[in-house]
Parts: C-alpha cells; sequence; structure tokens
C-alpha cells in the first residue's frame, strides 16, 4: 500500500477510481429571471460521466447560467423559474424536494476568483469535514493532506499548514479553492472560468491539475479561452443566446463543427 491509499484508508475517503461517476443528464430545461425570461432555452445535452466538458461561447451566452443550474446555485436569485429537468443518476435534481445542501456536496463548484477563507491553509480545506461530523485530528490530518496533493499544492505549502490562506499567490489559491472542494468528496466538479484571472504559468498549472483531476471526477469547465477547451477537454458545448447550439466531441467542434454558428464563432467572426 503507498502513502496516498493509506491516507484515503485513514481519513475513509474513496479514490476515484473506487467508484464510478454518476450520470448527469439535462433534459429540456428552460431558466427565466424577472429581468430575461430566456437566460436558458430548451436545453438537453447529456454530460459524460468521467470525462471533462467544456461549455464555450460569447459573453452572456448563458455558459455560467447553465453551470450554477447543476447545483442549484441559481435558487439564489430572486424569482429564478425552471422548467425542464436535470437528472443525476435519474433523479431530478430540480425538484422542490431536493436537499439541496446534500446536492452540493456531491458537486461542488470553483468560481472565477479564488475565494479562500480568512483562515490557515489548513483550516480551509478542514472546513467541509468538520461540518460533515468529523473531528479526530488524525482523519483531518489525512483528508487535508490528501485534498492537497490531489490539487497539486502540497509541496509548496506543506511547512506553512497554519500560515494565513491570504498569503499565497492567486494561482496557489485558486488551487486551494479546488482542495478544499474536493475535501469533501464530490462525485462532479464545477468550474466556472478557473483561471481566467490567473498570469499565463499559473493557468498552464490549472488545466494541468484539471487533466489529472478527470481521473477521479466528472468535470465540467466553464470558458471564454478556446484554446483552453480545446486543450483539456473531451466534449465542448458551445452556446448563444441561451441556447445549447452544439455540443460534440472537442475535435469536432474544434475542426468540423455541424452548425455555421459553430464555425463562425470558432473562427471569431463574432463573439
Amino acid at each position: 500500500m503507498d502513502k496516498r491509499d493509506a491516507l484515503i484508508r485513514l481519513s475513509g475517503l474513496k479514490a476515484g477510481g473506487d467508484r464510478s461517476p454518476p450520470d448527469l443528464e439535462v433534459r429540456g430545461l428552460s431558466l427565466a429571471y424577472p429581468d430575461n425570461e430566456n437566460a436558458l432555452r430548451e436545453i438537453s445535452l447529456a454530460i459524460p460521466a468521467g470525462k471533462i466538458t467544456s461549455v464555450i461561447g460569447p459573453s452572456g451566452c448563458g455558459k455560467s447560467t447553465l453551470l450554477r443550474c447543476f447545483n442549484r446555485m441559481n435558487d439564489l436569485i430572486e424569482g429564478a423559474e425552471y422548467t425542464g429537468s436535470i437528472l443525476l443518476e435519474g433523479q431530478n435534481i430540480l425538484a422542490r424536494d431536493t436537499d439541496v445542501t446534500l446536492l452540493r456536496r456531491r458537486i461542488g463548484m470553483v468560481f472565477q476568483r479564488p475565494n479562500p477563507f480568512p483562515k490557515s491553509i489548513y483550516e480551509n480545506v478542514a472546513y467541509g469535514p468538520r461540518i460533515g461530523g468529523i473531528r479526530r485530528k488524525r482523519q483531518l490530518d489525512a483528508i487535508v493532506e490528501h485534498s492537497l496533493r490531489s490539487a497539486a499544492l502540497w509541496d509548496e505549502v506543506a511547512d506553512r499548514l497554519y500560515e494565513s490562506a491570504l498569503t499565497l499567490s492567486l494561482g496557489q489559491q485558486q488551487r486551494l479553492v479546488i482542495a478544499r472542494t474536493i475535501a469533501i468528496e464530490p462525485e462532479i466538479l464545477l468550474l466556472d472560468e478557473p483561471a481566467s484571472s490567473l498570469d499565463p504559468i499559473s493557468t498552464l498549472r490549472i488545466e494541468e491539475l484539471i487533466y489529472e483531476l478527470k481521473h477521479s471526477y466528472t468535470i465540467i469547465i466553464v470558458t471564454h479561452n478556446m484554446q483552453q477547451a480545446a486543450r483539456v477537454s473531451d466534449m465542448t458545448a458551445f452556446m448563444h443566446l441561451g441556447r445549447l447550439v452544439e455540443f460534440d466531441r472537442t475535435d469536432t467542434i474544434f475542426t468540423n463543427p455541424s452548425r455555421r454558428e459553430t464555425e463562425d464563432y470558432i473562427t471569431g467572426r463574432y463573439g
């Protein structure tokens, strides 16, 4: 048993390879706000389990709005109304009786700008497991190390775990937020332009990390950077004006799209 397996066993975590990624399917999803009746319009797609799916399109097309549907973050906007369904292992997560707290444990989200808590590096990662009822320091230590290793950050912070997370660089903060997210063992990761505020070197680190994490999670990433989508994703969805225009393998979307709108966007004619 290697050190990583020992840490997982000690903490009670399951290795990503020990679980089957859940099925996630969108059927006829529309979303209306009081000031935007067509935020999303009749979107249907099946997110492949254990893969990276990118969502691209011009600003204001509904990319982030769609992403926030998967963990019901749009519920925080007064007057938001859904029609259609999102099925997670066959259950409609938009149903009124959905336990949204549990849903957000299963589907974790990382936002555009790093948002570490004003606590130590250690406490940022341990926060979620503590809320979940884990109290033994030995277990928490194992979870923190496993999560930071998974986020490719452990070697950079192992000797400063009790320093403020706010002393880290922006790129390190974003990887810390990813570590904090995976510490509660989600099955799906939502990444909303996770590298848009980072420098090129930090962006490369995040992209490498995303590629490594796909072995353990289903990942959906919103990005305005088409080169990034082409580099990291298996599947790509192109959106425009709240509609899903095209959804296909990434290499097909970028080399042989079936819709003229997609081709015009990819080639820079608009957007």
